[in-house]
């Protein structure tokens, strides 16, 4: 029983990370992170979450689960980045810490945050989600020697384990680079990871396309489901310590690379399952075990980006795709299961999609602004 905590913890850590550090490396490298400074921005992530969902158990005695934003760092993926280049990118993940803080200090901003429909957000990440969701069956066309091993792997283990399927995907993908590369590969400069200072830069477009979608997509598929998890448990989160806790760590790894940390939903769940612990009580321990767990894994983030460095294109394509189908599936089907909001949120769906990107702003912003207005003039025409 002492142990349940620990393992939960471990296996936490393992899906937490390995289901979607693709995606992070895609998100940081569209905005311009390569490199050294890709592999900081993985640890930092990691680091950042770890030491946030330590603290938040330890001080709350909680299974306080936290991760780094995948619906955030996916619409970075899809994303243009700012004339400035990567410095313009911190600003504006710092820029979304900030409106984190702001939303635990002050309430009418969170319940603004709240009020956008659910229909609408969810549109928006499917919309953002969609482009990369098909790319492991275009790597069907272009390189079937990669993506049908992947593809197969990660539906055979699905059918036993949907939290699994994505981590066994990995080293399935990690056996295809080393038969690429002939059997062995060269090792990193640095074993452990070595962080890398940007000093940011305030662009009023990145804050604006990038910053203020991170913060609303992370607020409304992460911050706010995660929180619901737990209360659905048994559990009463502090709102204001965690929304700042989580806000605070995400401007401090900013600099470092990293997007958004954020309350988890998904390892919310584990952290709070009977397999944690009998105890409710004592379940805690198993996100302060995840914790020292992501930081662990964060030490060593320079390998991960290493081994991807080396990996044939199609290899971290097909690797997001899967890790993001699931959560394109449940977006898109909340999106359209209100007939109410479904024209609307097909609007949002379509435009974010489209990826355009007009007076500086991206095809995020775009949708929400164009299913937003065809929902109010819908809500007047019924009124």
């Amino acid at each position: 029983m002492i142990w349940q905590p620990f393992w939960t913890g471990l296996v936490v850590a393992i899906v937490g990370f390995f289901s979607s550090f693709p995606i992070f490396l895609a998100g940081v490298s569209a905005m311009g992170a390569e490199g050294d400074m890709a592999a900081s921005a993985l640890m930092s992530g990691a680091v950042s979450m770890g030491l946030a969902g330590l603290g938040l158990s330890l001080w709350f005695k909680i299974p306080a689960s936290v991760a780094w934003s995948t619906p955030g760092v996916a619409l970075l993926a899809i994303s243009s980045p700012d004339p400035a280049g990567f410095p313009a990118a911190v600003g504006a993940f710092m820029f979304a810490g900030a409106l984190t803080v702001v939303a635990g200090l002050w309430p009418p901003l969170g319940r603004l945050a709240h009020a956008i429909p659910t229909a609408l957000t969810q549109a928006m990440l499917a919309g953002v989600l969609f482009s990369i969701c098909i790319g492991p069956f275009r790597a069907l066309q272009d390189a079937p020697q990669i993506a049908l091993p992947l593809l197969l792997t990660w539906f055979l283990v699905g059918r036993f384990t949907r939290l699994m399927a994505v981590p066994a995907t990995v080293v399935v993908a990690v056996a295809l680079i080393l038969i690429v590369n002939g059997g062995a590969l060269s090792a990193p400069e640095h074993i452990v990871t070595r962080p890398v200072l940007v000093w940011p830069v305030l662009s009023w477009p990145a804050l604006i396309g990038l910053g203020l979608p991170l913060f609303i997509v992370t607020m409304a598929t992460q911050n706010i489901p995660g929180l619901s998890v737990l209360k659905a448990n048994g559990y009463r989160p502090n709102t204001k310590s965690m929304f700042g806790t989580v806000g605070v760590f995400s401007i401090l790894s900013a600099p470092f690379g990293a997007a958004a940390t954020c309350v988890a939903a998904i390892t919310a769940a584990m952290c709070t399952s009977d397999d944690a612990h009998p105890d409710p009580a004592q379940r805690y321990l198993a996100a302060v075990w995840a914790g020292v767990f992501y930081c662990l894994l964060g030490l060593f983030a320079g390998v991960m980006t290493h081994v991807a460095s080396v990996a044939p294109d199609a290899v971290l394509p097909v690797l997001a795709g899967l890790a993001l189908l699931p959560v394109f599936m449940a977006s898109a089907s909340e999106a359209w299961q209100d007939g109410t909001t479904r024209e609307a949120a097909v609007i949002t769906f379509l435009m974010t999609a489209s990826g355009v990107t007009f007076l500086g702003l991206g095809a995020a912003v775009w949708g929400l602004i164009a299913g937003g207005g065809v929902h109010v003039v819908q809500r007047w025409r019924r009124a």
